[in-house]
């Protein structure tokens, strides 16, 4: 009995003990598995996340109608992802990618501004001493390496074959894989940011390197997007260019040295594109669009466990101009084909020019053509051979290009005569040829078409000289400035680009005399006005007396759906009062003129024009002065739709630019229709 209680007491015992070990055990779960379960788990997997950067499609550029003029294509960069790297050695990987893009005939990302070694090993600079970017460059290349700058080319490699472990390949390769490395640190390569070693490469080089894939571990296809344009012939100068992101756009050093990385605020990556002129850089936020963002995760290993989009990228918006693109190059053929018809015909050397065409009713800009032109889509292959044409056809005349304004220039100031009281309508000036008020300077006439009693609407069909001295210097420039302003010359006309703000005759010029100021009146003297001057003071004129703001764009819309997300409005930027029908009287005028020149005299609608045929600095052999034609005309008069701002260089009388006007008329109302009525809207484009 004895016995049985004991062996029971050890039995309890034993179970006590074994209860409490198990519920030690318990315990010791519960604090690894609920108290601090997240830690260990985390512990255990140990995964990183990567973000980087999706670009997102850059919005298009439409015309009136829609149709695309730039847009944004697919193509493909070979990238460099130090994440995908591991161990490799960077060198040789380097090295192998770069073999592949050679046999492909492609290029690679390098841009520093030393050459292939000569014969003897030894390197030279490549930089242009007359380029500014290119000193900056070089100054920080050395200032980078810790060099001075009297460092030779010779001593900068030294200095990368050093850093960058390159002593084991010959000279031809050190600078390949020396440049290629010092780009890399540019462009801050890293895990978290990827470098582009090659871009826009060819579907050849895209399935090389997809084959290659398990032996240059971290070469990787990239899709992207690039700036491509249906017709690169269509306003070249006005939609501007994208680029990639310079070193002098990323880093901002001030006067005072204070650094700043302005682009890298606004959420740019070095590597970016950005619109750096015309409608791409003053649209670039609205046609930015929103960038995405792919996440990899990686294990403790530094095994890549996964890889997914986790932001989808987002299209910017859709620039849609007033232009009508099929509308753009009927007038660029209307121009070209004028400007060489009149250099035939009267033997000048007329060979460049500018037309503006708005329309009067709200100041939108439905053609601008400059002669010569180029093509955007050749502009990075040709910009040697552009910019070494002596036409320049980078240049927007119609825009930048200052000129004196010759006669176009009559209609502001009998405007301003007439407004400000100075003359009646009935108010004649005598015209015997020649201007005998003052004393020792007595300008002269050509008296073409009439001569004797002038009143303002003859003075202005057969564009009278002495009337608008007389009347010019009655009313002083002050006051027909002032007009002129208003009306849109000398002043900015609001288009959304770069403009010339040109500038007019004042009694503040350093060379200002009376005589100089009767020769302002007529147009010449110190005035200089631009082709989009000339178009929105005929449409001012057109409007009697009300001036819109010139404007290229006629509505942002959502690249997906099209909807119109914000819609430009006509601004009316001034409004001069005519209780006495002065514009009337002027347009009479202009009337007149059209009957005088050829090409508009038969024409089936009325239009109204004003010639000039200012005169340019340089002579001839014999002395005589070059002159350019110039001309300012809407229609029809009845109901004014379109007007127009013409500049021939060296084209000679201003009447010879009727025929083109008559063809820009033509395109604009009949090209698609044999009837005197105009073309409706979208008739065009059948």
């Amino acid at each position: 009995m004895e016995e049985r209680k004991t062996v029971v007491r050890r039995m309890m015992l034993l179970i006590a003990v074994a209860g409490a070990i198990i519920g030690l055990y318990v315990l010791r779960l519960i604090f690894l598995q609920l108290v601090h379960g997240d830690e260990f788990a985390a512990k255990a997997t140990n995964t990183t996340e990567y973000k980087f950067t999706v670009t997102a499609a850059r919005g298009d550029i439409v015309d009136s109608y829609g149709r695309r003029i730039a847009t944004s294509t697919t193509c493909y960069n070979v990238i460099l992802n130090k994440l995908m790297m591991g161990d490799s050695d960077l060198n040789e990987t380097l090295r192998q990618a770069v073999l592949l893009l050679q046999s492909c005939g492609e290029s690679w990302n390098d841009e520093m501004l030393i050459g292939a070694p000569d014969a003897q090993g030894h390197y030279a600079f490549t930089d242009d001493p007359a380029s500014e970017s290119d000193q900056k460059a070089l100054a920080n290349l050395k200032d980078s390496l810790g060099m001075q700058q009297y460092a030779t080319a010779d001593d900068i490699m030294e200095k990368l074959v050093e850093e960058y472990e390159l002593t084991g390949y010959e000279p031809g390769w050190q600078r390949v894989l020396a440049g290629i490395r010092y780009q890399m640190e540019q462009e801050d390569f890293s895990n978290l940011n990827n470098f582009i070693l090659a871009e826009n490469v060819s579907d050849q080089t895209v399935a090389a390197i997809k084959e290659r894939s398990l032996t240059l571990p971290g070469v990787e296809i990239a899709e992207t997007s690039a700036r491509s344009y249906t017709d690169g012939t269509i306003l070249p100068h006005v939609l501007g260019r994208v680029s990639k992101i310079t070193a002098e756009r990323w880093k901002v050093v001030d006067e005072n040295g204070q650094v700043t990385y302005p682009l890298r605020d606004k959420g740019y990556a070095m590597n970016d594109v950005i619109g750096i002129s015309g409608l791409e850089s003053v649209y670039e936020d609205e046609l930015r669009g929103k960038d995405g963002v792919e996440t990899i995760t990686r294990d403790a290993n530094g095994v890549i466990i996964d890889t997914s989009i986790t932001t989808e990228p987002q299209p910017g918006k859709t620039v849609m101009l007033t232009v009508n693109s099929e509308f753009q190059k009927a007038v660029d053929e209307a121009l070209a084909r004028n400007i060489q018809q009149i250099a035939e015909t009267y033997g000048t050397a007329a060979s460049a020019g500018a037309v503006v065409v708005l329309d009067v009713k709200d100041g939108s800009v439905l053609a601008c053509s400059n002669y010569p032109s180029f093509d955007q889509n050749l502009y990075s292959t040709q910009y040697s051979e552009y910019s070494a044409d002596p036409g320049l056809p980078l240049y927007n005349r119609a825009l930048q290009g200052l000129y004196t304004p010759g006669s176009t220039y009559k209609p502001s100031v009998a405007l301003a005569a007439l407004l400000s009281g100075t003359i009646t309508k009935d108010e004649t000036v005598y015209c015997n040829g020649v201007y005998t008020y003052f004393k020792d300077y007595h300008p002269k006439c050509t008296r073409h078409g009439h001569s004797g009693d002038i009143d303002i609407v003859t003075a202005i069909k057969w564009s009278c000289n002495i009337f608008f001295y007389d009347v010019g210097r009655r009313t002083t420039s002050d006051v027909y400035d002032a007009y002129a302003y208003r009306l849109g010359l000398g002043v900015a006309t609001g288009v959304e680009v770069g403009e010339s703000t040109g500038r007019l005759t004042t009694k503040q010029d350093s060379n200002y005399t009376e005589s100089l100021e009767v020769q302002a009146a007529i147009g010449q003297g110190n005035t200089v006005v631009t082709p989009v001057q000339l178009a929105t003071y005929a449409a001012t004129i057109a409007n009697k007396g009300v001036r819109y703001r010139t404007h290229f764009v006629k509505a942002l819309l959502d690249t997906n759906t099209g909807e119109v997300l914000e819609e430009v409005q006509p601004e009316i930027v001034d409004i001069i009062e005519d209780n006495m029908g002065a514009f009337d009287l002027v347009e009479q005028g202009m009337i007149g003129v059209s009957d005088t020149v050829s090409g508009l005299a038969d024409y089936p609608y009325t239009i109204a024009c004003k010639t000039g045929t200012p005169q340019r600095s340089e002579t001839d052999e014999n002395g005589k002065h070059y002159t350019n034609t110039t001309m300012i005309a809407y229609g029809p008069v009845e109901d004014p739709q379109i007007a127009l701002g013409i500049v021939i260089e060296y084209g000679g009388g201003g009447s010879r630019a009727g025929n083109l006007v008559a063809d820009i008329f033509n395109a604009y109302f009949f090209e698609r229709s044999n009837t005197m009525t105009p073309v409706p809207e979208g008739q065009l484009l059948e």
